[in-house]
């Protein structure tokens, strides 16, 4: 079932242990960055808990198996953001749903995801059946902000910290799922250890070329010529966040090289700052590219 899935083997492991030891818990927390396969895994493993092939969990076979796989499964359930948060009425709703006992399986799971945005309401609500879970219950919250639960919730849980994948399993994969060939170096850095993050940008490796060769020529070419190259970080406001995060690697690279790049990178933070306080766009980006110029010249 977790073959699939690349990356974080210990963790594949340590699950698997579990169901072959019946040692499965009543709550979990899978946390890590976003596009890491928490949601994947944490789908393969509630297949498992709720296989009733005894032989080999995750049979794909069993009625358990083809209900899961068809999402049709009476005692599995999966909650998500309503907007933008989880809400206390949708913990009530799994409350009550808990406590009726397994129609098909053994076990009934329920799974949060993005549970990081439960409200505080939420939290304290679900806190309550933590606390005293049924016996054939086990709770899945999937979330990239550990910080954002309360440390009441996370006493509970058995916390499941999921690593970025290397960036040479990340690139066997882009290269045999979609053929993206020869990766450069800071586009790997771009990825962050995200399979996610790396399909979100696998279109834009000609775009970011285009920005490295920017960066790269900020004390080379007058301020004049360098903002007539950057008609792709002006155009592309709706990514430029990512845009940013890429300028700070191709930067992080420079001033390891040469120091004078090395406040370049607090003139893109500060204009993430600004842009996130809504200031003017077009003026936010001419007052980057100009001061990373002057800085570097």
């Amino acid at each position: 079932m977790f073959d699939e899935i690349i990356g974080n083997e210990r963790i594949k492991d340590t699950l698997q242990k579990s169901l072959k030891e019946n040692k499965v818990s009543h709550s979990y927390m899978f946390v890590g960055i976003e596009g890491i396969g928490k949601q994947m895994m944490a789908k393969a493993f509630a297949q498992m808990i709720l296989c009733t092939n005894t032989e080999q969990k995750g049979c794909n076979k069993c009625k358990s198996c083809v209900e899961f796989r068809s999402d049709n499964h009476p005692d599995f359930l999966y909650i998500e953001p309503d907007g933008n948060s989880i809400k206390i009425e949708q913990i009530r709703y799994l409350q009550r749903k808990i406590q009726e006992k397994p129609i098909i399986s053994d076990r009934k799971v329920y799974m949060i995801n993005d549970a990081n945005k439960m409200t505080t309401e939420a939290q304290n609500c679900l806190l309550k059946t933590l606390e005293e879970p049924p016996e054939y219950g086990t709770i899945i919250l999937i979330g990239s902000n550990e910080n954002a639960f309360l440390n009441t919730i996370k006493s509970r849980c058995m916390i499941i910290s999921f690593k970025p994948i290397e960036k040479e399993a990340i690139k066997k994969y882009m290269e045999e799922t979609y053929g993206l060939q020869d990766i450069h170096a800071n586009m790997l850095h771009a990825f962050q250890g995200s399979i996610g993050k790396a399909i979100k940008l696998k279109d834009k490796q000609e775009q970011y070329q285009k920005i490295e060769t920017i960066i790269e020529s900020l004390d080379k070419k007058n301020i004049i010529d360098i903002l007539k190259l950057s008609e792709d970080i002006y155009k592309d406001k709706e990514e430029i966040m990512s845009i940013l995060e890429y300028i700070n690697i191709i930067l992080i690279e420079l001033a390891k090289k040469e120091i004078k790049y090395a406040n370049c990178i607090d003139i893109v933070e500060d204009t993430k700052k600004r842009l996130h306080q809504n200031a003017n766009y077009d003026m936010c980006i001419d007052n980057m590219i100009f001061n990373m110029w002057e800085e570097v010249n």
